[in-house]
């Protein structure tokens, strides 16, 4: 009796076991998956980091001495101030609703949003996660306007501007491309701001800097950067945290999702490499300067198109982009006489607008689900021009009006007596010693 007992205890315990594994107390709601929350959390911090410490690091370390700590103060600001418009407001009118124009709002400081919402764009992950995701997209695209207008930008002009900017600028854009807006509609192929983030920021910093004027002793003094190693290292921080920005950007733990980092990285390598051999052959030296510009521009480009095209498409999308890149920084530069301070336009706008073009060359559908010029559809180009036209008319014209209407409450530029001694001491009473 005994050994029976023994028998039917240890015939039990496997399935009292199995029903407590298989059923258990606190199940995750169907449909968030744990494995898409767990790679978006990551991207999440990765996007994050591209800004602070990535982008503040990159821009300051490229600019004099006496601008760092300025130059720094315009990425955090960008941080913390579009963190809170984007939970007021921003997220709902960007992806909540689906109007051609813009979105509602329905999610006014995250209304309604429970731990179990989800937002039909990333239908595994909770809403709370992607309203985060894409908070640190639109962070990092208004900061990077300001490396157009670095060392002479006042900075309260800076804050009502980005203000202005994200509003009427970014938050249309983003709901048109990637919100289920008219440009969506149309097919318009953008997997991670090729338009919304670098071409309409690339277009925004370079009005702001014809807005505003040359810097002092431009083209006759000597404005080299004041640290490269800085510059250096929040390439490092960006090159990385792309990553998260264009492998998050497939909203899951997928192939689709490393097939975008893989490219990422190549493109990035091959614009560094294109970037230097340049300058070698022209000026028979590569700069590090030029590498990191490279590298940068690589990533720019790339980013509209990672999630629709092959690795080695990368390696040739980075190729043109250095190429591109460097004749956008400098002859086009040149031949316009405008001084974007730290080549924003030429970088990230004229990277944007090439990598868009090519997402249309080279779309594979076996990747992101449509076909591009090689696979038979040429159509795409010209879908991805216009997309280009209209990112570019509507970022070039709201910009404009947007400085003007700053510019009547506040002067745009600091005087030329603090713009000579240092936005630091000028706008923040602070100094690098």
């Amino acid at each position: 009796m005994a050994g029976l007992l023994r028998r039917a205890a240890c015939m039990a315990a496997p399935i009292g076991l199995v029903s407590v594994v298989a059923v258990p107390a606190h199940a995750a709601p169907s449909g968030i998956d744990g494995a898409d929350t767990a790679w978006m959390i990551v991207a999440t911090a990765l996007v994050l980091m591209m800004t602070i410490p990535g982008l503040a690091l990159f821009y300051s370390g490229m600019v004099r001495k006496k601008n760092v700590l300025a130059t720094m103060a315009q990425s955090l600001a960008a941080v913390a101030l579009i963190s809170i418009l984007w939970v007021a407001f921003g997220y709902s009118l960007c992806f909540v609703g689906d109007g051609p124009w813009i979105g509602t709002l329905d999610r006014w400081f995250l209304a309604g949003m429970t731990m179990d919402s989800v937002n039909p764009a990333a239908k595994t992950i909770p809403e709370s996660l992607f309203m985060l995701y894409q908070m640190t997209f639109a962070i990092i695209t208004v900061a990077l306007v300001a490396g157009s207008v670095a060392d002479r930008m006042r900075f309260s002009a800076y804050l009502l501007f980005s203000v202005a900017w994200f509003i009427f600028v970014y938050i249309p854009l983003a709901h048109w491309v990637w919100g289920g807006g008219f440009l969506a509609s149309m097919g318009v192929l953008d997997f991670a701001g090729g338009l919304v983030v670098h071409l309409s920021a690339g277009t925004g910093g370079l009005v702001a800097a014809k807005v505003m004027g040359r810097r002092h002793g431009y083209g006759t003094e000597n404005l080299s950067p004041f640290d490269l190693s800085l510059a250096v290292m929040g390439t490092g921080l960006l090159w990385v945290g792309w990553f998260g920005f264009n492998g998050g950007s497939a909203l899951s733990a997928n192939s689709r999702a490393v097939m975008a980092i893989v490219a990422t990285h190549l493109a990035a390598c091959a614009g560094a490499l294109t970037w230097a051999a340049i300058e070698w052959s022209t000026r028979r030296k590569p700069s590090v300067l030029g590498m990191i510009s490279g590298a940068v521009a690589g990533l720019g480009t790339i980013t509209p198109a990672s999630g629709f095209v092959a690795p080695w498409h990368g390696i040739v999308i980075g190729i043109v982009a250095g190429a591109v890149c460097y004749w956008a920084c400098t002859w086009l530069k040149h031949r316009f006489d405008y001084d974007d301070s730290l080549d924003v336009f030429g970088v990230h706008g004229i990277g944007g607008l090439t990598g868009t073009l090519l997402g249309g060359v080279f779309a594979t559908s076996a990747i992101g689900g449509t076909a591009g010029l090689l696979e038979g559809h040429p159509q795409q180009i010209l879908i991805q021009f216009y997309g280009v036209a209209v990112t570019f008319v509507w970022s070039g014209g709201v910009s404009f009006i947007l400085l003007k209407l700053v510019g009547l409450f506040v002067p745009l530029r600091v005087s030329r007596e603090q713009e000579l001694e240092g936005l630091d001491i000028s706008q923040h009473g602070e100094a690098l010693q």
